[in-house]
């Protein structure tokens, strides 16, 4: 079957659908949000509830001389010398060359960033604690701050972990045969950079600690991706086996690879309940947010890239830099970041030639994280810049540039020059409906006849691929503490025909409770209102790596079916005994058993099994309505997700005003379990394309400390900044998955940096202006509009 074939399938399946997969089901945790209703750690109350502050490091880089307490506060302040049984936090890879970070909870010997937590302060209300850490003072011997990442590999820089010797957690290295690139006819050549971000969800971190003496257990209350991973790093840190912790994630307000490591306040506040048995809270605030939490996607590269005159890619030759900030974060390492930039530079074109070296650096800032998009946004920013550039070389339009080197729908499944296997899509035609939804031709008629303002008109593209639900096989070549085995769900048939879904990721926007709903609706029928999913406790569900990669409409969608088949094909047995039937001769469809001229529901059959066993035959299988199935797709390579955003922007060059007048997405996820959902994915993602592109940044300045720490100073993207975009489903199937899903979740986030940097690079180009650094602030703009100005006048 073609790809068109399938995907026309597809839709014709979910059109059918209903409540299954492919239906364009209302979400179920809506209710309870749109009413206030939902929980999240700062609604928690417990008995005997006490606040926590923290004491943090107002220096980048200093060694600590002393901490001053004042005696009234002695009980109630804790530095590293109490937490002596603590182990520090190890973010360990096998990669052969990285260097170990040992992340003390509380900083000893030396702070590394500025917001460091030096001691943590309790008391009856966090205005109290507060004060308390605002009367703890500090010794600090200031050292040299490295806070450029380019100069961190200069010899003779300071160093943030002096046994090393460097600053570099770990150098990558792959090639293949670079040099019968050299004699291209087309060789570009730039410096492009991405601004450190900060990931800023709704809600901020939290935690609530508890220790239980009835059932000797520590329950850590915490807005967790990963709850099981964050046990692990618990039983680590505290030395304690994982029966006497409980980690629980309430309701989630944003995540996006923020909520998805193990923070030291985790740790420091299930110290307090464990050995001091109290029950602890502490909430992130957004100026410690701002200063002291984790940042993301702070990249340079040095990029080469060749080519034929007629536009065919020859090879990429690149050096890239990552800021990884001062310590490896529990459990995806410092490394993750700049070594996927090895393996996904490429994206999805063929070339003969490549060759790409990488740095993930060492600075006084804040560890850096995955964020929603991983190194795929950078990657993709440097490189469709890159392509833009050839597309100018060789006289072609940017769009056809792409086209000519894109993988072909007939070599699906197709391996790329660093072996990432690519399971199905169909490129071309993404490329082919972007351009039948945007008029090319006219906007160039438009650029030439100019705008009464005096705006400039620009258009943009940019391809992205997005590797998800990452197997066993791709994570445990990264040698970190978490790889994914066989995702598990547990499907439980209530007494009154309902159905209980148990799984190990975590819902923080993702739509699981309708999502999965729909997926079991699916295979049993049961109406998906009559279905309740329960997540985020690892007292209650089954192991899990948690929710990360886009990986939970695949693995648990899988995971979820899979359960829902046993129970069908268990129930279906039970309906044929009491119709009298051959089981042979039945089948299950809508919620019922049927088999020739009768049938009966699955209601029945489960009030049978509970309520009334003396009706069961007697050979009944004993394991009953009640079953927890595993899965793994048939390759465990991950699903490759993509999409063509394209865009149109005006620019005030006096101003440097970017306006986006029109932005189009032609993207394909394989089977959409529910289209709706999806569209909700790519309008958030896109919004944090946008903040991306335009307006967030956290500069540092050379003493390493952070200048946007207010959100009067870090600029986000709002309504008025965020256009409806055009979207357009593609759905080729992936040969892997469970009714050919993929993973999408991350996927908007990633084009749109690229798609509108070269808009305004195109409209720019009257001056001879390129831009290479996102954001693209206003003052970049006009200081760029201005110094190409300066330079024509001095030809002149």
């Amino acid at each position: 079957m073609v790809a068109g074939e399938r995907e026309s399938e597809s839709a014709s399946t979910a059109a059918e659908a209903g409540q299954g997969v492919g239906a364009r089901m209302l979400r179920k945790e809506d209710d309870r949000f749109l009413r206030g209703r939902g929980q999240f750690v700062a609604d928690i109350r417990l008995a005997g509830l006490q606040d926590v502050a923290f004491v943090r490091s107002p220096l980048a880089h200093a060694r600590i001389k002393a901490i001053h307490i004042p005696e009234r506060y002695r009980e109630v302040v804790f530095t590293a010398d109490d937490l002596t049984n603590v182990k520090p936090i190890r973010a360990v890879t096998s990669l052969p060359g990285f260097k170990i970070s040992e992340q003390s909870v509380l900083a000893t010997g030396k702070v590394r960033h500025v917001g460091e937590m030096v001691a943590m302060c309790v008391a009856a209300t966090r205005a109290e604690a507060e004060d308390i850490a605002a009367a703890v003072t500090l010794d600090l011997e200031p050292l040299p701050a490295i806070y450029d990442m380019r100069k961190a590999l200069e010899p003779g820089s300071a160093l943030v972990h002096e046994h090393w010797g460097d600053n570099v957690f770990l150098e990558s290295f792959f090639e293949v045969d670079i040099t019968q690139a050299f004699d291209a006819p087309i060789k570009v050549t730039h410096e492009i950079s991405t601004a450190r971000q900060c990931m800023s969800p709704m809600e901020g971190r939290g935690a609530v600690a508890t220790f239980d003496h009835r059932l000797d257990q520590l329950t850590l209350y915490t807005g967790a991706q990963m709850p099981h991973i964050v046990r692990n790093g618990l039983s680590d840190t505290l030395d304690i086996e994982q029966g006497r912790i409980r980690v629980v994630s309430p309701d989630i307000g944003g995540g996006f690879g923020h909520k998805g490591i193990l923070l030291p306040e985790e740790v420091c506040l299930s110290w307090l309940a464990l050995y001091k048995g109290l029950t602890v809270r502490w909430t992130e605030d957004r100026r410690e947010h701002l200063s002291g939490a984790a940042n993301c996607r702070e990249h340079h590269y040095n990029i080469t890239v060749y080519a034929d005159r007629d536009g065919k890619l020859r090879g990429i030759d690149c050096e890239a830099i990552v800021d990884s900030g001062a310590y490896s974060s529990y459990p995806f390492s410092a490394c993750l970041e700049a070594a996927q930039v090895v393996s996904i530079l490429p994206g999805p074109y063929r070339m003969p030639a490549y060759r790409c070296r990488t740095y993930s650096a060492a600075t006084n800032k804040c560890p850096i994280l995955p964020y929603r998009g991983v190194a795929r946004t950078g990657v993709c920013f440097a490189l469709e810049l890159m392509l833009d550039a050839v597309a100018k070389e060789a006289g072609l339009e940017p769009y056809e540039v792409r086209r000519r080197n894109l993988v072909a729908p007939e070599e699906m499944p197709f391996e790329n020059i660093t072996k990432k296997h690519f399971d199905s899509g169909n490129y071309p035609e993404a490329m082919r409906r972007m351009l039948e939804a945007v008029d090319v031709a006219a906007i160039r008629k438009r650029q030439k006849a100019g705008e009464p303002d005096s705006r400039l008109i620009g258009f943009g593209l940019s391809i992205y691929c997005e590797q998800a639900a990452h197997g066993t096989s791709v994570y445990s070549g990264w040698g970190i503490p978490m790889v994914p085995g066989h995702e598990q769900a547990t499907a439980r048939m209530t007494p009154d025909g309902g159905l209980e879904l148990r799984v190990g990721v975590q819902s923080h926007g993702q739509s699981m409770e309708t999502t999965l709903a729909q997926v079991a609706h699916q295979i049993l029928g049961i109406d998906t209102a009559k279905i309740r999913l329960i997540h985020g406790d690892t007292a209650m569900t089954p192991y899990s790596t948690g929710t990360w990669g886009s990986r939970s409409a695949v693995m648990a969608g899988g995971a979820v079916g899979t359960a829902c088949e046993i129970i069908a094909e268990r129930a279906k047995r039970i309906g044929a005994k009491l119709l009298q039937l051959d089981p042979a001769s039945v089948t299950l469809r809508d919620g019922r058993v049927c088999g020739p001229s009768s049938s009966i529901g699955l209601s029945e059959i489960a009030h049978t099994w509970y309520r009334r066993p003396q009706d069961l035959p007697p050979d009944v299988d004993p394991a009953g309505l009640e079953a927890t199935g595993g899965y793994k797709p048939q390759r465990d390579s991950g699903t490759f997700s993509y999409a063509v955003h394209a865009v149109t922007v005006a620019v005030d060059p006096d101003l440097g005003d970017i306006e986006i007048l029109d932005y189009v997405i032609v993207e394909d996820g394989g089977v959409l379990l529910n289209p709706m959902v999806v569209d909700g994915q790519i309008f958030g993602g896109l919004a944090q394309g946008i903040g991306t592109a335009l307006y967030e940044e956290m500069p540092f300045d050379a003493a390493g400390q952070p200048l946007n720490t207010t959100l009067a100073d870090y600029l986000l993207p709002g309504p008025t900044e965020v256009p409806e975009p055009r979207l357009d489903h593609m759905e080729t199937p992936s040969p892997y998955t469970m009714f050919g899903v993929k993973g999408i979740g991350e996927g908007g986030a990633i084009a749109p940096p690229a798609a509108i940097t070269n808009a305004v690079n195109d409209a720019l180009r009257p001056f001879g202006v390129k831009l290479l650094h996102s954001p693209i602030s206003p003052r970049r703009v006009v200081e760029a509009v201005l110094n190409a100005r300066a330079s024509k006048g001095e030809a002149a």
